[in-house]
């Protein structure tokens, strides 16, 4: 996760996050987005991993800055239950998207 800690204090752009066509191009879905955000909340997005729709990538916020990444595997049965990547995962993930990933946070503090 080193490679995404310089986003970290990064500000967002609430225009970009609504934006679909824009985080669609990254392969992402907001799952979540409270508008207006309060002063501590988080976004929720989902993509594809490993041929399924269920990789969730939260962005915790306070005051519109980056605080906190998580990516984690959305229950099948219930999607509000989120796991924790496993090393292996990560790994995997940043090999076949970590490019992307990064693109699409680049594209949200821009």
């Amino acid at each position: 996760m080193q490679r995404f800690k310089k986003y970290v204090g990064e500000k967002i752009s609430l225009a970009k996050i609504k934006d679909t066509a824009g985080i669609s191009s990254f392969g992402m879905t907001c799952r979540y987005l409270p508008d207006p955000p309060e002063d501590f909340d988080e976004f929720e997005f989902v993509t594809d991993f490993g041929g399924k729709n269920n990789l969730g990538l939260m962005v915790t916020i306070e005051l519109m800055r980056i605080k906190r990444l998580f990516f984690g595997m959305i229950s099948a049965e219930d999607p509000d239950v989120i796991r924790a990547l496993s090393e292996s995962e990560l790994e995997q993930l940043l090999k076949e998207r970590g490019d992307q990933l990064e693109e699409f946070f680049h594209y949200i503090i821009s």
